[in-house]
């Protein structure tokens, strides 16, 4: 019994650093997916979009088939009302995807950032108007302090910063479906790609037709396209790993890590419009993500050690 106790303390630290590198890659490499998009230059978002969506699919049913998971997809697909739900995802996370890759190929990467900077705040929205969870005074201060950061950016600049609330907005209702969805993240993925997959394939064969698409017209754009299946789905296998080891109010601080990369190649490496409305905007919201998650941490301390 000794032998066997002292074998899990020693295991525990190991399973959590791996989580904790897991969750590194994933995080570092979507804060860093800017320098991937980037190199589409003018394309249309649509168009790498289809791709991304087609060549993800590729890679993802590979390894479902490596790890004998095919015959989960086949039981998900017989059940309706479990796909309709997923249909609704699948058209969430298309839509994030596309908005940021438009977002980075306009020249918005800070405006990108700003919107995953947001997205953890609707999250807890979502969960106090669907979910009846409640929030003490400190935590309602942590939303006050964030809406207060996107009307100043509204007022000072003039302008609806659309993309950051779209990408907030659909990636924070993504994940609470698949919250309250009962699929697997990997057989739920698939699935989601599948169902959208006939499309990017029409659009892609009609461009074709037409003359204008880009996939064959030379070898880098051809394994750029391909390769936007791997930089998709690598992160995410990296998180779902991530999420099996960690415990989510760690992956909660991790997580930032991705924005922040964003803000910093936005604005030291494609020199991006950084003016004082911004930063007043980003204080606010670093201001209400460090009240939430602090407080967050310091209840979760006070809570009884479960024998």
């Amino acid at each position: 019994m000794i032998q066997k106790q002292s074998h899990e303390t020693t295991a525990s630290p190991l399973i959590a650093n791996a989580g904790v590198v897991y969750a590194v890659l994933a995080y570092s490499a979507w804060g860093l997916f800017p320098l991937y998009w980037k190199f589409f230059g003018a394309l249309p978002a649509i168009e790498v979009l289809s791709h991304r969506v087609i060549w993800s699919l590729v890679f993802l049913v590979g390894l479902l088939v490596l790890r004998q998971q095919n015959a989960e997809v086949v039981r998900l697909l017989r059940s309706p009302h479990r796909i309709a739900f997923l249909l609704l995802t699948a058209l969430l996370l298309s839509c994030n995807w596309g908005i940021y890759i438009y977002g980075v190929n306009t020249g918005r990467v800070v405006e990108t950032s700003l919107g995953y900077f947001i997205n953890p705040l609707i999250s807890v929205l979502l969960g106090v108007v669907f979910l009846r969870e409640r929030l003490n005074r400190v935590k309602q201060l942590a939303v006050v302090l964030a809406t207060l950061g996107v009307i100043n950016f509204v007022w000072q600049l003039g302008t609806v910063p659309w993309i950051a609330l779209a990408l907030a907005v659909s990636f924070a209702l993504y994940g609470f479906l698949r919250k309250i969805i009962p699929v697997a993240p990997m057989v739920g993925l698939v699935t989601e790609t599948l169902l959208i997959a006939p499309v990017a394939l029409a659009l892609i064969g009609y461009w074709a037709v037409r003359g204008v698409g880009h996939l064959g017209t030379s070898w880098s754009m051809t394994l750029l396209l391909i390769g936007a299946g791997v930089v998709t789905s690598l992160p995410l296998l990296w998180f779902n790993n991530a999420a099996k080891r960690l415990p989510l109010s760690t992956l909660g601080f991790l997580q930032y890590l991705a924005p922040s990369l964003q803000l910093t190649l936005g604005v030291f490496l494609y020199h991006e419009r950084f003016t004082p409305a911004h930063s007043i905007t980003f204080g606010l919201i670093w201001l209400a993500l460090a009240l939430y998650s602090t407080n967050s941490f310091s209840q979760r301390g006070k809570r009884p050690a479960s024998v």
